[in-house]
């Protein structure tokens, strides 16, 4: 007896990694599900191509799909839920469109339009429910950037003195919402990708350690840890890759511990080309990509594989704990069993 007890403990830690959940709550949707915001353990929103804006109430038991009259073509990358009745959605291009529901959907208003040549959205970011920012791809040289300070409502473009130069090949990836983030109160900091996989902040950039050199290869996701903290501890990860080569796990992933001044490789990173990652507590973090999902319970320094299915984003709940999933066509919740 006293045999069999110490074999499962010491088999114990090899099976706590497998103890995490990957399960589709919806599935079948013509759509590839890029954006996602999860209000609470209840409230939820998703966004993708197709003109398609999904909405759960109930912890994703049940989701209405919605289409926004007269973009029913558009690409929506990323959406931004307040509750459960608002929300600015982003159309990418063709013109740049932001959207604004406050009843649940039934209705959209066009908060913002940008019919520049070349114009192309990438991702959103709130500090609150007031203060939002917009990024965009290079236009004349510069990253394209915007904000709002009244919940979305309206926004300003940032004057071109103030935009920071982007390389020649260098741009965002719109492929999950979360190519930029609230870094603390007052700061956002966002990477790039292409000919070169850099870090912007506070008028800086840093190049970073991951695959790069070509239009499907550089940095996709930056997370913050405790960014609406005081006192932030400068705790950051970045998840990205070659898209088109997405089974590739060298340099997927780099981490900072100084408020991204400096970069380094963790001891062994995800398990191939990562799209997106979040925090889930001070320590665990959560990310995924084409060809999987990843975490790491030591601060990024060390990632499991948790399953071999593919999603564009991932996102926690702002109030509680749920974390969800979105992809070509679907939704899934992560649990830790």
């Amino acid at each position: 007896m006293k045999s069999c007890l110490l074999v499962s403990i010491c088999l114990l830690p090899c099976l706590l990694p497998w103890a995490q959940q990957v399960t589709v709550l919806t599935s079948g949707q013509q759509t590839s599900l890029r954006g996602l915001s999860v209000v609470s353990n209840k409230i939820a929103w998703a966004s993708g191509s197709n003109g398609t804006v999904a909405r759960t109430t109930d912890g994703g038991k049940t989701w209405s799909w919605i289409h926004p009259e007269g973009y029913e073509k558009r690409d929506f990358r990323d959406i931004e839920g307040f509750d459960d009745k608002a929300a600015v959605v982003m159309a990418i291009a063709e013109p740049a469109v932001l959207l604004k529901t406050t009843d649940a959907g039934r209705h959209w208003k066009k908060v913002y339009e940008n019919t520049t040549p070349g114009m192309f959205l990438d991702a959103m970011s709130f500090w609150n429910h007031e203060s939002g920012i917009v990024i965009g791809d290079p236009v004349n040289g510069k990253f394209f950037i915007a904000r709002t300070y009244n919940n979305g409502e309206t926004w300003e473009n940032t004057s071109p003195g103030k935009l920071p130069a982007a390389d020649s090949g260098e741009a965002c990836f719109a492929s999950s919402g979360s190519n930029i983030a609230a870094l603390n109160l007052a700061e956002a900091g966002f990477i790039t990708g292409g000919t070169r996989a850099r870090f912007f902040y506070k008028g800086n950039a840093v190049t970073l350690p991951l695959q790069q050199g070509n239009s499907s290869s550089g940095a996709n996701s930056l997370a913050a840890r405790d960014p609406k903290k005081r006192k932030n501890k400068g705790l950051m990860v970045v998840v990205g890759g070659d898209f088109a080569h997405d089974t590739i796990s060298s340099r997927t992933c780099a981490l900072s511990a100084d408020g991204g001044k400096t970069w380094t490789l963790p001891e062994s990173g995800p398990h191939g080309y990562r799209s997106c990652v979040i925090y889930l507590d001070k320590h665990t973090l959560f990310s995924c990509g084409t060809s999987g999902t990843d975490w790491s319970t030591d601060g990024g320094q060390h990632w499991q594989q948790t399953g071999t299915e593919g999603f564009h984003v991932c996102a926690k709940a702002k109030h509680g704990n749920a974390v969800f999933l979105a992809g070509n066509g679907k939704i899934a919740a992560f649990s830790r069993k």
